[in-house]
């Protein structure tokens, strides 16, 4: 006897050269998942990127203005009675613009001028407060027209009551226009250069020891008569020290720069010691200030 007959089986068609509906139909939908994910990355990194660029253009813009507000400037020309003063500033961080050294000139109520340098051990915001502290110390401290050496001691005693880690140097002088006299005090720091008659020295330093160092030595006065055409060069130890060269190779390097420094357009001879003595990447903060003594 014969029973009905049996459904047929019929077999997955599939697309010629292709996958069956539903397996395209998942690979599609994850190539769409893939594709939203890294569109997404994209985004989220544009966003990021825009977020970094933002971050550097506001820290560029509290970097100058604070550089502004401690520094008159990294490439001022200040005159003053009888002498004009071209400074140079190049900080080893090019992020802030500022590091731990600094300088200041300017008249004091007595006729007399200013004239200071110094430099604060390392880097960073830390040593840019520091720096702008005694910075600022100095500046309000010397219209009592005090003495470089009694100037010296008051900032020895900020650093050591104050500032009681800071490790810093200054030399601190006055220049009287009418005879031409610079009295100066040092504090631990490189004593200044004169250029006279094409040929340059390294003055003698008077004693004096860091700031901050507690022991109570008085700064001893030093003074040089300077007379018209005479260059003075104050400047930070970044000048003259690398790792890979001793202190006094550096220095007869600078004496020597010193000597050919023009008398037109100082301030490119002053960038061109200063590649001559530290390359085109200092090691450390270079600050350095040129008097020229005028009729």
């Amino acid at each position: 006897m014969t029973g009905p007959a049996s459904p047929a089986v019929v077999p997955a068609v599939e697309r010629p050269g292709g996958a069956p509906d539903a397996r395209a139909a998942a690979e599609s939908g994850l190539l769409a998942a893939r594709l939203a994910c890294a569109e997404q990355a994209a985004s989220d990194s544009r966003r990021r990127l825009l977020e970094i660029s933002e971050q550097a253009a506001e820290e560029r813009y509290v970097s100058t203005a604070l550089r502004e507000a401690v520094m008159p400037g990294p490439g001022a020309t200040i005159d003053l009675p009888h002498a004009r003063v071209t400074a140079r500033y190049v900080p080893a961080s090019v992020r802030t613009g500022l590091g731990g050294d600094w300088y200041d000139a300017g008249l004091l109520p007595d006729g007399r001028a200013v004239l200071a340098i110094g430099d604060v051990a390392g880097h960073g915001l830390p040593a840019i407060g520091r720096m702008a502290r005694l910075r600022h110390a100095l500046t309000g401290l010397a219209m009592t027209g005090a003495s470089p050496g009694r100037l010296l001691s008051w900032l020895d005693g900020l650093v050591l009551h104050r500032m009681p880690e800071t490790t810093a140097t200054a030399v601190v002088g006055h220049l009287d226009p009418a005879t031409g006299a610079f009295t100066w005090g040092q504090a631990g720091h490189p004593a200044p250069i004169l250029v006279r008659d094409g040929a340059a020295v390294q003055l003698d330093p008077p004693a004096g020891v860091l700031l901050g160092s507690g022991c109570g030595l008085p700064y001893e006065p030093a003074e040089v008569r300077l007379r018209e055409g005479d260059r003075l060069l104050l400047f930070t130890d970044g000048l003259v020290e690398r790792r890979a060269r001793d202190i006094d190779e550096g220095l007869a390097l600078v004496l020597h720069a010193a000597e050919g420094l023009p008398r037109g357009d100082l301030g490119a001879g002053l960038d061109r010691l200063i590649e001559t003595a530290c390359g085109s990447a200092p090691e450390d903060d270079v600050c350095l200030l040129a008097v020229d003594v005028l009729g």
